[in-house]
């Protein structure tokens, strides 16, 4: 009678062990899951994808009247980011205040912008070539904005900051400007920021 009882609670405790043996490897799985996922999250496939990510973040009662895009037919999105052709660059200049003389140095673009007035939110994403440029790009887009004649009124700040090898530049009233850094920080683990200034 006591083998027996010794059996089964040999047996019962092998199966514990063997239990428990399997929720440590779940967990593993689990945690390497998560890992994954997270890293995935910054495997940015180009500038569309980067706004889009933020801009879908957003609640309905967040969101505001927005076009993204240049001006083609191809790339002009009335509903969200959209892709901004690299062909002229004072274009580039003028609407999202990336120095033209920069254009060789980065491969893809896209934009979001206020749709009633530039100046309350204009956002660009701008892919970097040469990471080792990305520096310079910042700096040049720094002072393009902020020494620029502004029309319509000021926006209240500028915000750059830097997502892999992406630049994010983005100018406008401090409430969206906030909003929007905020959710692209949330959305991306490797944002950095570069510069926060009021424009005056």
């Amino acid at each position: 009678m006591k083998r027996f009882f010794l059996f089964c609670l040999t047996g019962l405790m092998m199966v514990s062990i063997l239990a428990c043996g399997n929720q440590t490897n779940n967990q593993t799985n689990l945690t390497s899951e998560s890992t994954d996922q997270t890293t995935a999250s910054n495997n940015i496939p180009d500038a569309v994808s980067l706004l889009t990510t933020v801009w879908n973040s957003y609640q309905e009662d967040e969101k505001f009247s927005v076009i993204g895009g240049d001006f083609s037919e191809e790339n002009q999105n009335m509903n969200g980011p959209g892709k901004y052709s690299l062909e002229d660059g004072a274009a580039l200049d003028s609407a999202l205040g990336f120095p033209a003389d920069s254009v060789t140095k980065i491969d893809d673009a896209a934009s979001l912008v206020h749709m009633m007035n530039a100046n309350t939110f204009t956002c660009g994403a701008f892919h970097v070539a040469d990471s080792n440029d990305l520096t310079s790009i910042t700096t040049s887009i720094k002072e393009n904005i902020l020494n620029r004649q502004w029309m319509c009124g000021f926006p209240d700040k500028l915000v750059i900051v830097s997502v892999d090898d992406y630049i994010v530049s983005m100018f406008g009233d401090t409430q969206l400007i906030d909003t929007f850094k905020q959710k692209l920080t949330t959305a991306y683990s490797s944002v950095e920021v570069i510069c926060e200034e009021p424009i005056q």
